[in-house]
């Protein structure tokens, strides 16, 4: 038999007219139970029992929900209920692996391999690698944090320099392998930045509804002046945050 979940003891208070709207002071509430007393993944109360306790209405109480989940601090889920979204993870578009910037941020990284192949490459990765007619390393994988889907890499390696990449455990940080195994540490690289919606297949691996805004990061990679990886991720954006630090121009009369 199941058990149901067990909620936080929430501060029962009437809420009032007056110049911050209802669901306003319903936002913070929840906020407020979001950080000091549910950890991430944990369920909130239902709507029902919000209504009750704070003696709003529906409305009221699925209005300040929707603007917790627009600001990423709670999520839906289909049929299960609303859950404190996990923080998310902040890339500083320094290059790193998403091993290491897991373990940066106290998250423990861990792969799981959708597929793993040699294989002729697409055009724009031929293209990229320079030696077109060759079979290179086809991988993909479902990259967590603390157990939990942030992305999917579809990642190409060029075979000429790591010739036997597959008999390494590429559950672990490739660039780690590149670096150790084939003296091969990736030192530049190019990345392109656009937004797109999961299909149906890719919903189902990040555990997002169909059409959800997800980012997508192409990766172009340097050892030196060898070309050794071409990657795709799709990232949830709930789960990870893209954070840049610019200056003005140096010219003073520039826009």
């Amino acid at each position: 038999m199941a058990t149901s979940p067990k909620f936080p003891e929430l501060p029962a208070r009437r809420l009032t007219d007056g110049p911050k709207p209802k669901h306003a002071q319903l936002r913070e509430i929840l906020e407020e139970i979001c950080t000091t007393k549910l950890e991430p993944g944990d369920m909130l109360p239902g709507e029902r029992v919000l209504e009750e306790t704070f003696g709003v209405s529906r409305i009221t109480v699925r209005r300040a929900i929707g603007d917790l989940v627009a600001s990423g601090r709670l999520k839906r889920a289909r049929g299960k209920g609303t859950f404190v979204a996990p923080a998310p993870l902040i890339s500083r578009l320094h290059l790193a692996s998403f091993s290491s910037e897991m373990s940066s941020q106290g998250l423990q990284a861990t792969s799981e391999v959708l597929l793993s192949e040699v294989t002729t490459a697409p055009e724009e990765v031929e293209a990229f690698f320079r030696n077109g007619g060759r079979q290179h390393v086809h991988l993909r994988r479902l990259r967590l944090g603390d157990g939990r889907p942030y992305a999917i890499d579809d990642s190409w390696y060029n075979r000429v320099h790591a010739p036997d990449l597959l008999s390494k455990d590429v559950r672990t940080s490739i660039y780690g392998i590149l670096d150790r195994d084939y003296r091969l540490p990736v030192t530049e690289a190019e990345q392109i930045a656009t937004a797109v919606n999961a299909d149906e297949t890719t919903a189902g691996i990040l555990d997002v509804e169909p059409g959800t805004a997800l980012l997508k990061i192409v990766r172009l990679s340097l050892s030196g002046e060898h070309p050794v990886e071409w990657c795709s991720s799709l990232y949830r954006t709930d789960r990870y945050t893209l954070k840049t630090h610019v200056e003005r121009a140096t010219d003073p009369t520039s826009d």
